[in-house]
C-alpha cells in the first residue's frame, strides 16, 4: 500500500511539473505575446561635462598664433613715453604732420576658457613695412566672452614697445600702456559652415592704442586656435 502511494506521488509531481513550467512562460496578458521587444538607445554617451557655446570644452587651455596686418598713425602731442614731436622749421608744433605707417604682426598666446567668459595673455612682434616705424613688441592680458559657434569678444590691456625708423641710427624704444578691443569669428559665424571645426581657423579684427589714446591702431588677421 505504501509503495503505491508513493507512485501515485511521483506521478502527480511529474505531471505538475511541466503544467507550471508552461504557465510561468506563458505572458500573464495575452496581447504582450505579439507585443515589440523594447529597444534601446545605444549612442547615449554619459559626457555630461560643461560645454562652451562652440562645443568644447568650458575650461582649459586654448593656445593659438596668428599674423595680423594693419596700419598705425600716432598724434603728434606730448606724451609720457616721451616721442618727438615733430616741429617746424621756426620751433613751432607741426600739427599736419604724423607719425605713421603699415604693419605686419605675428601674435602668440592662450586663452583659458571659463565657461562662457575667458582670460588669457598674449605677445607680439611688429614689422614697419612702410612709413615711420621700424618695430613694435609687447604683450597684454585679454579678457571677454564666447559667442556663437565659435565666436569670442574681448578687451585687452598691456604694455608696449616702439621704434620709429624717423629718427634715425640714434633712435630708442619708447613704451607706454596699451588697451585695445577686438572680436574673433570662427568659420560657422561668417557662413562657412564649420569648414576647421570648433577650433581651427578665426579671422580676428582689433582696434588698439599707444598710451592714453596717442595712435590709432586698427589690425585685422587670421588666428590659428589647436
Amino acid at each position: 500500500m505504501r509503495k503505491f502511494a508513493l507512485l501515485g506521488a511521483t506521478a502527480v509531481v511529474f505531471l505538475a511539473v511541466p503544467a507550471v513550467a508552461q504557465d510561468m512562460a506563458a505572458p500573464a496578458d495575452p496581447a504582450a505575446a505579439t507585443a515589440p521587444a523594447p529597444t534601446y538607445d545605444q549612442t547615449t554617451t554619459t559626457d555630461d561635462a560643461p560645454k562652451a557655446p562652440d562645443g568644447t570644452r568650458a575650461f582649459g587651455i586654448d593656445p593659438y598664433v596668428g599674423v595680423m596686418g594693419g596700419w598705425e598713425q600716432f598724434d603728434n602731442e606730448r606724451n609720457p613715453a616721451g616721442i618727438p614731436q615733430a616741429v617746424n622749421a621756426d620751433g613751432t608744433i607741426n600739427r599736419h604732420y604724423k607719425l605713421d605707417g603699415a604693419l605686419v604682426q605675428g601674435v602668440v598666446g592662450f586663452n583659458v576658457p571659463l565657461g562662457p567668459v575667458f582670460v588669457g595673455v598674449e605677445g607680439n612682434a611688429t614689422k614697419g613695412v612702410s612709413g615711420d616705424i621700424d618695430w613694435e613688441y609687447g604683450a597684454a592680458g585679454r579678457f571677454g566672452f564666447r559667442a556663437g559657434e565659435s565666436g569670442l569678444f574681448y578687451g585687452k590691456v598691456g604694455y608696449q614697445w616702439v621704434n620709429f625708423d624717423k629718427f634715425g641710427d640714434d633712435s630708442h624704444d619708447y613704451n607706454d600702456v596699451t588697451y585695445g578691443i577686438g572680436a574673433e569669428f570662427g568659420p560657422k559665424d561668417i557662413g562657412l559652415k564649420g569648414l576647421t571645426g570648433n577650433a581651427g581657423f578665426r579671422i580676428r579684427t582689433e582696434v588698439s592704442t599707444f598710451g592714453a589714446a596717442h595712435s590709432f591702431r586698427p589690425m585685422m588677421g587670421i588666428i590659428t586656435h589647436f
